[in-house]
């Protein structure tokens, strides 16, 4: 049994690691910032704030988490070859992923760029005006779908990680990443609950964008050499 923990810690490190970056994702905290600025300028209710800002932040995670489950499972069930080779593949688009997000650290919006696809932002802005507990969920839901370019690269090298070894602590661990990833959105809505404005939330997050992309753009880069690795056989996190 020690010897299983002992050989699951490099895994359980990249999982954490890779989560907490993906959680500061600007796209992710864009568009909790542009909900609960609805849900504050049509009611006054912090309870009601807090409760339908959980459940948008439930929609996220449980969205992300069974989407994350059905390809770790697709995954799982083909041939190892194929699973390997998928590996290569994801690898590079990864490092592909990566050096576009350290490319916007230095032009920003400039040729092409990891962000939810224009045509669905204003669909984002209709839904976030819908300040019932089916509507938030919708929200979440449709969120959750379309931010995908701009959230999933990371999540994608983990869930093709854990493919390669998976049992119940892979399990566990993609449910960890979820809980991660969706922190900083429980924390900014906390702090909204106390009294912190949300506009100070927002400047922070654009101060800090090109530096959040920067991190994350060296992080895919790392996870697609990892990935690419492991294919070949180089690296055995297992």
């Amino acid at each position: 049994m020690p010897m299983a923990v002992e050989a699951y810690i490099p895994t359980v490190l990249t999982v954490i690691t890779t989560a907490a970056i993906d959680s500061i994702n600007p796209c992710a905290i864009g568009v909790l910032i542009l909900m609960v600025s609805v849900l504050l300028a049509v009611t006054k209710s912090v309870k009601k704030m807090l409760l339908l800002g959980s459940l948008y932040i439930l929609a996220v995670m449980t969205t992300y988490l069974l989407a994350g489950l059905g390809l770790l499972y697709f995954l799982t069930t083909i041939p190892l070859w194929v699973t390997e080779f998928i590996s290569i593949i994801v690898g590079i688009l990864i490092v592909f992923a990566g050096l576009l997000e350290i490319k916007d650290f230095f032009w920003y919006g400039r040729w092409f760029s990891l962000t939810i696809p224009g045509i669905f932002i204003s669909k984002i802005k209709t839904l976030s005006k819908k300040t019932t507990i089916p509507g938030v969920i919708l929200l979440g839901v449709f969120v959750s779908a379309v931010e995908l370019p701009c959230t999933g690269a990371p999540y994608l090298a983990i869930i093709t990680l854990l493919s390669q070894y998976f049992d119940i602590t892979a399990f566990l661990l993609l449910i960890l990443y979820n809980i991660i990833f969706v922190l900083p959105l429980i924390i900014i809505l906390i702090l909204v609950a106390l009294g912190v404005k949300l506009r100070k939330i927002s400047r922070w997050k654009s101060k800090n964008k090109p530096y959040m992309r920067l991190l994350i753009g060296l992080l895919l880069i790392a996870l697609g050499w990892l990935l690419m690795l492991i294919a070949n056989g180089t690296i055995n996190l297992g």
